[in-house]
């Protein structure tokens, strides 16, 4: 049985010291989720990460290799149960005015310390507080 492998992106950006992060709507249920997909045979997680962001938002950037966050989530439809995802952070360089799937999807960016705040989805806000918890290994690594 082969499993599919699903990664994902955290796409965010610095001014100053405030981090802002880059949700996107889901296909169907118009809920703010982070650029995700299944990995391609023989594709690497950087280039899968790169990939799913510019086709589902629009940015591409820089991904933080060094910080992979795995989390168990709902799988697309709901009726294949969970699916392990890993997200990493990504630095947006590039923001698209137009996109793959713009006809699709809504963008949005949020101040982390809001998103906090306002996400409703629980799944989503594990991943926010996982990508709070190492803003200051991120922060430093941007820094270097």
């Amino acid at each position: 049985m082969s499993m599919v492998r699903k990664i994902g992106v955290v796409p965010f950006r610095m001014d100053q010291k405030t981090i802002s992060i880059l949700f996107i709507t889901s296909m169907q249920r118009r809920r703010w989720i982070f650029p995700k997909g299944n990995l391609k045979k023989k594709e690497s997680h950087k280039t899968g990460c790169l990939r799913e962001a510019h086709e589902e938002a629009g940015v591409m950037g820089k991904v933080l290799k060094d910080f992979p966050m795995t989390f168990i989530m709902p799988a697309r439809d709901h009726s294949t149960g969970l699916s392990p995802v890993i997200y990493y952070p990504m630095l947006v360089e590039n923001y698209a005015q137009t996109w793959p799937e713009e006809q699709h999807r809504n963008r949005q960016w949020m101040a982390l310390e809001d998103a906090i705040q306002d996400i409703a989805s629980r799944d989503i806000l594990r991943v926010i507080k996982h990508f709070e918890k190492l803003k200051p290994w991120i922060v430093h690594a941007l820094d270097v």
